[in-house]
């Protein structure tokens, strides 16, 4: 079967499973060579395995809730949109959530995905209480901050190559409504935006959309929305009116491949144009459900066809606090210089952050789409080298396309990762494409 990740390159035909008890699972990982894979949003080759593909989806029980705690207990194969809909009109809410909720809270996990609250609350696994994982004998191990925690630390983040996350807890945050209060921050350059994370710090929820096309004194001009959980007080509904109940948003489809020429400079430009300007008119606080306020791109179905029939790739990258200011500009006037921007460039900050094998680090994140083709290619290449010579590393679960030597030069935890791997039979028995291309 041909397969490929959300950014539809590369694809890769691969033998597909879809075990549905522990024992047939533990048939599959007997044979080695596999790879888990839950709802395919990964970007990239991370969750492909040409030799066998394990579809984690059987595996979508939820199995305990605790009211007094907020923690869940669930099968890996759960998607996070699942949990929304179960939970939010109980008044809870993921503690930290990416950009989609069509995710599965296995690949969450084995990702170690991060949210617009990074700065202040940290990675998806600073929630999870432990999580069971099958290892390459076949058993089953718990695994926490105390039991364990070895298998656990190299887990989260460690992209389904430590072995099969089978079962997971992890804590639900209390909120009051279904409702967002954002404030919206024009800036009308780089340096206003950075500004603006750091004056709100102690903001629950930051995140900037950047043109990343401008150059001269309007180089990174953005969009900052900051958000807060609204309170019940603050939405003022009619009183028969369930505060944790937002009207559902209408879908749009795209329902099939654009043509690859209508994404250009020019009309790249008139697009950020037209968003920041409408941003810009919306200035100031106003009330927006969870569902816009989290995941704008899940009201299109099949967005990723835009990018037409070859897909696209995505470029993340986390830069030091220390060098973020320069290597962003850096990046951003490469970009802008290549004509070639996106879409979607999203800008975070991101707090402390010690582990063992995720991605994220104390500084600023740029994360792009962009449509494949040799000259974007060729760019992603470049940004690769200014996000080196600032310190940088780079962001697994949206990787499909950056050599192995580019890896090692931007972590140097790459070496513990392999020794954890290599000593037992981890290494032979879980594999992807993205492991074998970044010799993992």
């Amino acid at each position: 079967m041909m397969l490929s990740g959300w950014g539809r390159f590369p694809r890769i035909d691969c033998q597909v499973t879809r075990p549905l008890t522990e024992d047939a699972l533990r048939a599959q990982v007997a044979k080695g060579g596999l790879i888990a894979r839950g709802n395919g949003r990964a970007y990239g080759d991370s969750a492909l395995s040409p030799g066998n593909t394990v579809d984690m989806r059987g595996f979508r029980h939820m199995l305990a809730f605790d009211a007094a705690t907020g923690v869940l207990t669930v099968e890996a194969g759960v998607l996070l949109g699942d949990v929304i809909s179960a939970f939010l009109p109980r008044g809870w809410f993921p503690p930290v959530t990416p950009g989609t909720k069509f995710v599965t809270i296995g690949g969450m996990i084995a990702a170690d995905v991060h949210g617009k609250n990074h700065h202040k609350h940290g990675s998806f696994g600073q929630f999870v209480d432990w999580i069971d994982v099958m290892g390459a004998d076949g058993a089953v191990t718990r695994c926490s901050r105390h039991e364990n925690p070895e298998l656990f630390g190299w887990t989260l983040g460690g992209m389904g190559l430590t072995g099969v996350i089978l079962r997971a807890a992890f804590r639900l945050t209390r909120v009051e409504t279904a409702w967002i209060r954002q404030t919206m921050i024009p800036a009308p350059d780089l340096d206003a935006a950075m500004a603006a994370f750091e004056a709100s710090g102690d903001a629950t929820y930051s995140v900037a959309w950047i043109d990343c096309l401008r150059l001269g004194d309007g180089l990174g001009r953005s969009l900052v929305m900051l958000g807060e959980h609204a309170t019940f007080a603050e939405l003022k509904l009619p009183e028969k009116r369930d505060p944790l109940l937002a009207p559902k948003r209408r879908r749009l489809t795209v329902p099939f491949d654009l043509p690859g020429f209508l994404l250009n400079g020019a009309t790249l430009r008139a697009f950020n144009a037209l968003y920041y300007n409408q941003g810009a008119r919306n200035a100031g606080e106003s009330l927006v459900d969870w569902d816009s306020y989290f995941y704008p791109l899940d009201a299109i179905l099949g967005w990723n066809r835009s990018y037409g029939r070859k897909g696209f790739a995505q470029f993340q990258c986390a830069l030091p606090l220390a060098s973020s200011r320069q290597g962003l500009q850096a990046l951003l006037k490469a970009i802008a210089a290549a004509g070639m921007g996106s879409f979607l460039a999203v800008l975070k900050r991101f707090g402390p952050q010690d582990s063992r094998f995720s991605f994220p680090m104390e500084g600023y994140t740029l994360a792009l789409d962009f449509p494949v083709n040799r000259g974007t290619l060729a760019l992603l290449d470049r940004l690769d080298r200014i996000t080196l010579d600032h310190g940088g590393r780079f962001y697994l679960a949206k990787d499909s396309r950056m050599r192995a030597e580019t890896l090692r030069a931007a972590d140097p935890r790459v070496a513990g990762f392999l020794e954890m791997r290599g000593a037992d039979a981890r290494a032979e028995t879980f594999t992807s494409a993205q492991s074998k291309r970044l010799t993992l």
